[in-house]
């Protein structure tokens, strides 16, 4: 006899319904997997038999054929344990296959039939969902990861039989709350430990307005990495709509906290230099997220930025710009969501105190000249607030703390609402889904009100002076709207632009630019 479950896996970060057919016949006892399955999935016909057997069935000695459909895409992981296990179950005859068609399940299966998590339910709950699918059993773990997504009936089940007699109609499973939605509330590190660098707070300040990233440069202890680690206290909660975004990601990677799976704060990596182009990027033979991915709506944090090799720097380039990373295997292509605020620190030589007031620099010009080099110039172009962050006065030591977080992030919040309604007034955002300055095309630029004549004069023999890249003159305006959004203004004057060339050339207004 013939039994058909239902299941769901992962191509990049988006699910995909795979049935699982299974024909249980007379013949030489052997148990015959087809449908492009890679090795962990192969190897649930081990797993899946000792489950069945532990679990007090029989099971006879006869030719068992799976087919994973559709058979022309990959299957990986270890979810198709208990839709094999079940579809077994029901070719033999143990239990009903009543509930096969509208139910769909996913779970890893240990040796003694217990059910174990798998990463990837969210998505996979959602693919279900569109298919039609009115129920889902999960293990027990994956339960309020699959809650999340709301018109799914989600039942956790801790063992095979569990399940098995659920499908059967003679047992009950849990029912998770359709569509629970309370994130953790994460606590941050607060602005209130940093001590003077009162540039670089405004650095910082404008950056979480703008979602800018930035390059922080000074000598050892001066307080860059812990600005950085700050930063996610002043950056406002994600939407909804982010907030789905991200947790697909993480589930996919297998990184939600089981008690608390949805994602509602802007998540923060900081991968070490050691890492690799695949690691930042995503890779494998089926392409998982990689950093640069999991930094999707929050920040990624490169400290030590010339430490990272060229190569993997330079991975960064199409993210930074497209907001997203294109991933080409010999069958397939995998497009990965990568909006991020870059924050990047680094010393200004190898030994730090190239600069320094109070101490002397032992690097040769050679050295620090190569050691800046490690950085590309079109990484540095794509990098819109440059910041030089200085020693830390004694005075500003001894006055103690700073200014706290939490009125930043108003002024934050207020600057993104101000951006909000520029966006709607003007028709900008709509089509690109931008919520921030940064992430506005050129395009999208040219829609907002022109800057002011003398705004636009200094812009514009900046540029001539200084020789600066049309990326950079967009990049310029982003970052001047965005000083206006936290001044209140509906428009950018002289005073905006003149603040956001200091962040890219070290000159304010009033001082000379050399014309050539």
């Amino acid at each position: 006899m013939m039994a058909v479950t239902r299941t769901a896996s992962i191509m990049g970060i988006d699910g995909f319904m795979v049935c699982i057919e299974v024909d249980i016949t007379q013949g030489l006892p052997a148990f015959i997997m087809v449908g492009l399955a890679e090795g962990a999935v192969r190897e649930s016909r081990i797993r899946v038999s000792s489950a069945i057997r532990n679990a007090g069935y029989i099971l006879p000695l006869r030719k068992i054929v799976a087919n994973l459909a559709p058979a022309d895409i990959r299957k990986v992981g270890s979810a198709f344990d208990l839709p094999l296990a079940m579809a077994i179950l029901g070719s033999l005859g143990h239990i009903s296959q009543e509930r096969f068609v509208t139910w769909a399940m996913a779970g890893e299966l240990s040796l003694d039939g217990d059910l174990r998590g798998v990463p990837g339910t969210f998505p996979m709950a959602l693919a279900c969902r569109e298919a039609g699918i009115s129920g889902m059993i999960v293990p027990h773990e994956n339960s309020a990861e699959a809650s999340l997504v709301g018109g799914l009936d989600v039942r956790s089940a801790s063992t095979l039989r569990h399940a098995a007699e659920f499908m059967h109609g003679t047992g009950t499973l849990p029912k998770s709350p359709s569509g629970s939605r309370a994130g953790r509330v994460e606590t941050c590190e607060d602005l209130r430990d940093i001590a003077g660098q009162q540039s670089a707070r405004r650095a910082l300040e404008i950056a979480a307005a703008g979602g800018h990233s930035f390059l922080l440069s000074g000598p050892p202890g001066a307080g860059k990495s812990m600005l950085v680690q700050r930063l996610p206290s002043i950056l406002p909660p994600l939407t909804e709509q982010e907030s789905l975004e991200t947790t697909k990601i993480w589930s996919v990677a297998g990184l939600l906290d089981s008690s608390s799976p949805l994602k509602d704060r802007p998540p923060f990596r900081a991968p070490h230099h050691t890492i690799t182009p695949a690691a930042l990027a995503g890779g494998g033979g089926i392409p998982r997220p990689g950093e640069i991915s999991l930094a999707h709506n929050g920040v990624l944090f490169l400290d030590e930025l010339p430490e990272f090799p060229t190569r993997v720097l330079d991975v960064l380039r199409q993210p930074i710009e497209e907001g997203r990373i294109l991933l080409v295997r010999s069958a397939r292509s995998f497009l990965f969501p990568s909006r991020f605020l870059l924050a990047a620190a680094m010393n200004p030589c190898p030994c730090g105190f190239r600069g320094h007031p109070g101490r002397s620099c032992t690097c040769t010009d050679i050295q620090a000249k190569r050691y800046r080099s490690r950085i590309s110039g079109p990484l540095l172009d794509r990098i819109d607030l440059h910041v030089e962050v200085p020693p830390v006065e004694v005075e500003a030591l001894e006055e103690g703390e700073g200014e706290p977080s939490a009125p930043v992030a108003l002024r934050v919040e207020q600057a993104r609402e101000c951006a909000r309604r520029r966006f709607e007034r003007y028709g900008v955002g709509s089509d690109s889904g931008a919520t921030v300055n940064s992430a506005l095309t050129s395009a999208q630029l040219r829609k907002l009100p022109s800057l002011d004549d003398r705004a636009r004069h200094i812009l514009a023999r900046a540029v001539r002076g200084y020789n600066l890249t049309a990326r950079t003159w967009h990049r310029l305006q982003k970052v001047a709207w965005t000083i206006a959004d936290l001044d209140g203004a509906d428009s950018v004057t002289a005073h905006h632009v003149s603040e956001a060339l200091h962040y890219r050339t070290g000159e304010r207004e009033g001082l000379s630019v050399h014309v050539p």
